[in-house]
């Protein structure tokens, strides 16, 4: 029965998956799947209404949401992830928030803005680009560099300009259409900025700081909890495209005039490939578990093994786009028409290969 219903959603997120890119943004019949499995609230822990899943769940959730749909899973890792953000957020505030069905946070982690300590709170100005989901986000997590009203930084136990997070309403963003580039399309990843907008100081958060529920995992380190997440994202579209390529390859009008010869070599280069990324997948999962369970049984990640979480989570998104493009060359043109299933998500792939934290392998 779970596999049925399993199928069932990943038949219709491919089914619409063109479409979602067409619009620019995720079909509405994709969002409202997303709604009622509570994806974009797969970090939200089940005091604030949310699902309570684990890290370790989610993980492998979010690899067959990339294998659907690229743009699906890239948009929902995004989204939820920064749904995380519950465990660090005032109580009331969290509670206001994720009563909303639809609720969904998208936001920047770079530090793109300002914001001026105020007798009520903060004035909030600034630029922030790469927000996957911000069409259909009702929530936007911005980080800034804390003012006094005078302009002087203020400074941090160390001496440093403090930066904080600050959460800000749909309502409260402009966004700034222009995500064009050439893949993972639908995620709509477009920029926002804000003018002039004051929020009360309960607006504000620090990750990995003080925790404000007695829930396990909320402690696992972002570094970590990022690439990991966005390593199997890459995974999962790899995964789609080499299943694309098999049916290319062999329903190819050419193919009579290969020998067996070079069926054969076919042949071996994909299972290759698929052998590469089943033990890359293997270790990355082992070493991420053994994590996991230290957080959980000793309270405390040694640093070996986040160093080998980073290290295993780097490989696997390489290893994901060096398959992808060994297996390029034998599907043929169909590989290069743009309004083909098998483009699509071969252009997803290398649009997400591009993030900085899966830049260098080593």
């Amino acid at each position: 029965m779970q596999d049925t219903l399993v199928q069932t959603w990943q038949e219709k997120v491919n089914a619409l998956a063109g479409y979602s890119e067409e619009m620019g943004q995720l079909h509405p019949e994709i969002l409202e799947l997303a709604y009622q499995e509570q994806w974009f609230k797969l970090f939200v822990p089940k005091i604030y209404g949310g699902p309570g899943k684990k890290l370790p769940e989610i993980l492998r959730l979010e690899e067959s949401l990339a294998e659907a749909d690229g743009s699906l899973g890239w948009t929902i890792t995004l989204c939820a992830g920064a749904g995380w953000f519950a465990g660090f957020l005032d109580p009331e505030l969290a509670k206001e928030i994720f009563a909303d069905r639809t609720v969904c946070f998208a936001g920047s982690g770079a530090v793109g803005g300002t914001a001026i300590k105020t007798s009520n709170g903060y004035l909030i100005n600034g630029h922030w680009k790469y927000a996957s989901g911000a069409l259909h986000a009702t929530i936007f997590t911005a980080n800034c560099v804390l003012k006094n009203i005078n302009g002087s930084d203020i400074l941090d136990e160390a001496g440093n300009p403090e930066i904080k997070s600050f959460i800000l309403k749909k309502d409260e963003v402009n966004i700034l259409p222009g995500w064009s580039y050439f893949g993972l399309i639908a995620t709509g990843s477009h920029a926002f900025d804000v003018i002039d907008i004051e929020v009360p100081a309960n607006r504000t958060f620090k990750i990995n700081n003080t925790i404000e529920i007695e829930e396990e995992g909320f402690d696992y380190p972002f570094l970590q909890l990022a690439e990991t997440t966005l390593a199997v994202n890459n995974l999962g579209m790899a995964n789609h495209f080499v299943e694309l390529v098999k049916q290319s390859f062999y329903s190819r009008s050419g193919l009579k005039r290969y020998t067996e010869d070079q069926i054969a070599f076919f042949e071996m280069e994909l299972n290759s490939g698929r052998n590469t990324l089943a033990n890359i997948k293997s270790a990355f999962y082992k070493a991420f578990d053994e994590s996991w369970d230290e957080l959980v049984n000793n309270k405390i990640i040694t640093a070996e093994k986040l160093k080998s979480v980073s290290a295993l989570s780097r490989k696997l998104a390489h290893a994901s786009r060096k398959v992808a493009d060994s297996l390029f060359i034998y599907c043929g043109l169909e590989a290069a028409r743009k309004d083909t299933e098998l483009n699509r998500v071969w252009r997803d792939l290398h649009t997400a290969s591009q993030h900085a934290l899966l830049t260098f392998e080593s």
